[in-house]
Formats: C-alpha cells, structure tokens, sequence
C-alpha cells in the first residue's frame, strides 16, 4: 500500500469518529506485514478518561484480526498543523510497530513523516522486563 491510500484510508476512518465532546475527530490506519490496512477512529467518553485515541483502537483492531506487528501509520486530523500520536499511543505503537514509519497528515494536505524511533526514541518494551535487577 502507498503512504497517500493509507492517508486516504485514515481519512476516511476520521469519519466515524465519536468525538462529541471535544469535537476533535482523529482517523488512524495501520499497515501491517502483509500489506493489510486496519483503520481506527478515536471514541470518547463522558467519563474522559476512558476515551481511546485512534491510534491504539486501530492497534486492537488489528490484534483481535490476527496482527502483531505493523510498518507504517497514517494518522489524520483537522488540525492547522499534523499532530503527533500521544504518549500512551506512542507506547502502544512502540509495542506493535517499533520500525514503523508513522504518516501525520492535515484535511489540506499537510503531510510530516517520522520512525516510531523518532518519535520515542527510548521506548519500554519486554527487554526491560526481562533485564536482571542489579
């Protein structure tokens, strides 16, 4: 899959957000190893603090279809500028998708291209918890 039908896909998955509250809709899609594309859209709720960032409902997704490990991202939003995955969503994409190229894109065309390693250049992972304590 091209880097613009993944923006294309996460654009479209941007759609169906439920985003009542904040009124900030965000679209996410993954590619994983074998080219398949799973999208995600962020879903608030009243108690906020359960809200799911479309990042992370996309990595479930693809997980509950049978995927662990995806190489690219696309992540839109109606912003001025793209915006970045937050901190829990870049611990998830670490986990899932640590070479991944993630794709940031704007509804005007805007796009920026990071690694995940950019993004979180020293991610917790499973070496860690399996490092012997000193």
């Amino acid at each position: 899959m091209t880097p613009d039908l993944l923006i294309v896909a996460a654009t479209e998955a941007r759609t169906r957000a439920f985003a009542p509250y904040s009124k900030f809709q965000v679209g996410a899609a993954l590619e994983a190893e074998d080219g398949t594309v799973v999208r995600g859209c962020n879903v608030e709720s009243a108690s906020y603090g359960l809200t799911m960032c479309a990042e992370r409902v996309a990595v479930f997704a693809g997980i509950l279809q049978g995927f662990h490990c995806f190489r690219r991202v696309a992540i839109v939003t109606d912003t001025a500028t793209p915006t970045p995955p937050c901190g829990a969503c870049r611990q998830i994409l670490w986990e899932f998708a640590p070479e991944a190229e993630v794709i940031l894109a704007n509804l005007t065309g805007t796009v920026e291209r990071f690694t995940m390693r950019e993004l979180l250049p020293h991610g917790f992972d499973a070496k860690q918890l399996r490092e012997p304590g000193v």
